[in-house]
């Protein structure tokens, strides 16, 4: 994608689909299933897509673990569908569960003009098995975190002390965590009123890429946004000079 092989990017699928549902004690007070598991999907189709999302259209239920059923607002999820939208129509959809019991099912897909490209399931080895009953892999997917993601908490590490070792800026930063949960908060109002939600409802635009806000700086953004969270009443940020 980032050698242009695919083109621009159309449409964006992702999916991801823990083995089994936390306890009820972990999802309470979490903020629900949009932002303690889709918001690293959000996050992602965001960095496939390469820009800033415009809107936001979710909707959750529960279809795995009971328990959770009397929890309030998207804590009362266990599985959901996401639908963002970013510039010219282009578009990612994102369906989670908290219940696969085949392992950890974690694909992404992303359509170019010209291309696509994907991803699979990682398995603890390459072996298949061909028989009269059965054809596929040997194994089920991986189960358990530390061993789907660990080539992926290696490189994160490897990159943190480059930039501290270089004096570079982390190729990861506030902003981008800021905009993820701006993403899960948005996909959360949009469960609950079945509307689509504009990002600009809940985040304040950077460099007005966002539909309908205005140019903020990026300490102002991450400012005003921390403060509509903590309910605090200040004055604006100064817009940048046109």
């Amino acid at each position: 994608i980032m050698d242009g092989e695919i083109g621009s990017p159309v449409q964006i699928r992702l999916t991801s689909r823990d083995p089994s549902p936390p306890p009820k004690k972990y999802v309470e007070g979490g903020g629900g299933i949009f932002k303690d598991m889709a918001i690293h999907d959000l996050d992602m189709s965001r960095f496939l897509m390469g820009e800033d999302p415009l809107e936001v259209f979710a909707t959750g239920s529960c279809m795995i673990n009971q328990e959770i059923a009397d929890l309030p607002g998207p804590e009362a999820y266990d599985t959901a569908t996401i639908i963002v939208k970013y510039r010219e129509g282009r578009t990612a959809t994102i369906d989670v569960c908290r219940q696969a019991t085949y392992g950890y099912d974690q694909r992404a897909e992303a359509l170019g003009t010209a291309a696509m490209v994907m991803t699979d399931n990682m398995y603890p080895n390459t072996a298949r098995v061909f028989t009269g009953d059965f054809v596929g892999m040997a194994d089920l997917p991986y189960d358990f975190f530390m061993s789907r993601y660990i080539a992926a908490y290696e490189a994160e590490t490897v990159a943190f002390i480059d930039s501290i070792e270089s004096e570079a800026d982390a190729p990861v930063t506030g902003e981008d965590g800021v905009i993820a949960l701006a993403m899960a908060i948005a996909a959360g109002l949009s469960a609950k009123e079945q509307r689509w939600v504009k990002l600009s409802e809940v985040l304040p635009a950077l460099d007005g890429s966002m539909e309908g806000s205005p140019r903020l700086r990026k300490r102002d953004r991450l400012s005003a946004f921390l403060r509509s969270l903590g309910g605090a009443r200040t004055s604006e940020p100064e817009p940048i000079p046109a």
